[in-house]
């Protein structure tokens, strides 16, 4: 019996051992990719697909001139980005078909994908035009966050939101976290009151985040997952747990145009 609980306590150090490995080395590439700023030297830029030309993307800092950027990364995602892109845009469509002043762009950041994800979202932008759908090419592989994050600065939206190109989140649920977004503006900035005499204020004005959760979901995706997922993603909600507190059950999140302006996306609201 002695022996078994030697090799229980050996397996349990060692699993320790590892997972302290693991999670030292993610907040150290998490706080590498912080403080450097070599990326920021590389131009970003999108193409239009009919004319094969180069144009320099906007900036945050350029006034917003859509009410909602959809940011989109993508690296080789040939097969999955056609059915999440016909969901999104038939979505976005719909709404503005009902409210005309509902404006909207689909930012697709290609994160260096060596596949066909490039020519699935330039044929999204033929049918859809350039102005609707965007394609940013990062040239090579940089990281999720990376995309989103370059996304979201060349977006045009008095609101951004990031969604996966597998679908995992839905454009439905936009709705909830925009609405959230609009209450807080209300209650806490008396949006009302103050657009009551304002009539070129807009929510953009604002600095505001709203950050959504699939952790209700969480139980029946433990059941589906492979364990090294399911090990990755915990240590991964550790490491959110301790740099932005226990607030944030999730990285599902909507900014105002004003948020992503005064912070430039390298920290919160």
């Amino acid at each position: 019996m002695g022996f078994l609980w030697s090799i229980a306590e050996l397996l349990v150090a060692v699993i320790f051992i590892i997972a302290s490995f693991l999670l030292t080395a993610v907040v150290s590439e998490a706080y590498r990719r912080r403080h450097d700023n070599t990326h920021d030297d590389a131009p970003s830029f999108f193409e239009d697909p009919n004319s094969q030309k180069q144009v320099p993307c906007p900036y945050i800092h350029d006034p917003a001139e859509k009410y909602i950027s959809l940011v989109i990364p993508a690296f080789n995602e040939e097969h999955r980005l056609p059915g999440a892109l016909d969901e999104t845009i038939n979505y976005l469509q719909e709404r503005a078909g009902k409210d005309k002043s509902f404006t909207y762009e689909v930012v697709i950041v290609d994160d260096g994908s060596d596949d066909a994800t490039k020519q699935v979202a330039f044929d999204f932008v033929k049918k859809y035009t350039v102005d609707n759908v965007r394609v940013i090419l990062l040239g090579r592989n940089h990281g999720k966050g990376e995309a989103i994050r370059k996304g979201m600065l060349h977006s045009r939206g008095e609101l951004l939101l990031m969604l996966d190109a597998d679908g995992a989140t839905k454009v439905t649920d936009l709705e909830k976290l925009e609405n959230q977004i609009h209450a807080v503006a209300s209650k806490e900035f008396r949006v009302g009151e103050s657009t009551s005499s304002d009539s070129s204020f807009r929510i953009s004005d604002i600095p505001l985040a709203a950050f959504g959760s699939r952790a209700h979901l969480e139980e029946q995706a433990l059941a589906t997952r492979k364990w090294y997922r399911n090990f990755l993603m915990k240590g991964f909600h550790l490491v959110v747990l301790l740099t932005a507190g226990s607030g944030i059950r999730d990285t599902q999140v909507i900014y105002t145009h004003a948020c992503a302006q005064a912070h430039t996306l390298t920290s919160g609201c």
